[in-house]
């Protein structure tokens, strides 16, 4: 097994804490995390809807860059959903998107409200937080370079104790992320939810083959590194997983972002 110090080396920030390196890049990035209510047999078509038809507007008008977009694995939670995730340029990029989004008395800019109007055929609402990357972690860019993908992904929600979000983001960055190398699963994402007390965390993991997702079910309570990592969980006030799978546009699975050139249904784009 590569050392994870080999992998991404080991810094040192301005506040003393030791961090990890890859490539050595910091991620300042924020993200827009979305669970979204998908109504009837429509999930396909919200998804084609947000990546081939939202993306490129998204990308032109706030900055704003796809992250993700998948569908939930129903039999490991409820269902029909699907979550997707924006990559901002900082708060500052966050804040210039809501201010152009929301400076009309309908709180929708019009290519918003066009969208919006369509989506609304295929999902019955949602819920949104934003969220902190922990500095060592990719951006979608470095993660598609890197060729990072999975036939499934394994989707994390952590509570700890208030204050508690930045020391388990570093026990994903020196236990976690070796104990599960071995079983071929790769990180995506380690993050903590703004407006709260830090005390939520989102990791996101990619996994290449189904085979690998169950070897580590099968392995959870035997296998040292991620015995470990179990304890340290359970500990944890409240811990959920659930998995995803790329909606057929996602960065993740094409390694790039959505084009308009990517439509395959007729879509008027407002101007």
């Amino acid at each position: 097994m590569p050392d994870l110090l080999t992998v991404w080396p080991r810094r040192i920030d301005q506040d003393g804490t030791a961090g990890v390196n890859h490539g050595g890049t910091v991620n300042t990035k924020v993200y827009t995390h979305e669970f979204i209510d998908i109504t009837g047999a429509n999930r396909a078509n919200y998804m084609h809807h947000m990546t081939a038809n939202w993306c490129p507007m998204a990308r032109d008008d706030r900055g704003q860059l796809c992250f993700g977009v998948w569908g939930v694995v129903g039999t490991t939670s409820r269902w029909p959903r699907v979550v997707n995730m924006w990559e901002e340029d900082g708060l500052d990029g966050l804040s210039t998107a809501l201010a152009h989004e929301l400076g009309r008395p309908s709180l929708q800019d019009a290519k918003l409200e066009a969208w919006w109007n369509e989506a609304a055929n295929f999902r019955s609402g949602g819920y949104d937080r934003v969220l902190i990357p922990a500095p060592w972690t990719r951006t979608i860019e470095e993660l598609c370079a890197d060729g990072v993908s999975g036939v499934a992904y394994a989707h994390d929600t952590i509570r700890v104790e208030p204050g508690g979000a930045d020391e388990l983001l570093s026990k994903v960055r020196d236990i976690a992320v070796g104990a599960h190398q071995p079983f071929g699963w790769e990180l995506v994402g380690a993050l903590k939810t703004s407006m709260r007390r830090d005390d939520e965390c989102i990791v996101i993991w990619a996994i290449p083959k189904w085979q690998q997702w169950s070897e580590v079910e099968k392995a959870r309570d035997s296998d040292p590194g991620l015995r470990q990592w179990r304890d340290l969980l359970w500990a944890a006030e409240d811990y959920e997983r659930f998995l995803m799978c790329d909606a057929p546009l996602a960065p993740l699975k094409i390694g790039r972002q959505p084009e308009r050139s990517d439509r395959t249904i007729e879509w008027n784009e407002p101007q």
